[in-house]
């Protein structure tokens, strides 16, 4: 759907901290997105995405999600906060070259309050998902 040099757009994050590549669906309700992990990137240790980069792809895949969203409906893209993680469960850590997909989906809204489920797949095998809330501003 949306390739890299079009995410800036959909999302507030900037480099070095954008941690999304690729919009493959988005509707009202849920997204998927996907992420190759390169040697450079701010959040990866020893050779592996560390457990904060996996939070921020999940939380970037919801601002995508939320992005398209607004575009679609002609609005600007909005600003989103961590509200809080729930349920966090990270099997693995991908390494450096690896590509994830992230889902997300929006279990609950309320105003400007988000509740999104995320989960993260390597070669279709889940790594990680959690419970994120978000505010959008």
């Amino acid at each position: 759907m949306v390739h890299s040099e079009n995410i800036l757009n959909l999302i507030p994050q900037r480099p070095p901290f954008v941690m999304v590549e690729k919009l493959i669906f988005a509707d009202e309700t849920k997204a998927e997105s996907s992420f190759t992990i390169t040697e450079d990137n701010v959040l990866t240790e020893a050779g592996y995405f560390s457990e904060a980069g996996i939070i921020e792809n999940i939380a970037q895949t919801a601002a995508l999600q939320a992005g398209y969203v607004a575009s679609e409906k002609g609005e600007k893209t909005p600003l989103g906060m961590i509200g809080g993680i729930k349920n966090l469960e990270i099997k693995s850590l991908p390494g450096i070259n690896s590509t994830i997909n992230t889902r997300v989906s929006v279990e609950h809204e309320v105003m400007n309050a988000k509740i999104v489920k995320g989960t993260v797949y390597l070669n279709n095998e889940l790594i990680a998902e959690c419970e994120i809330k978000v505010f959008l501003v």
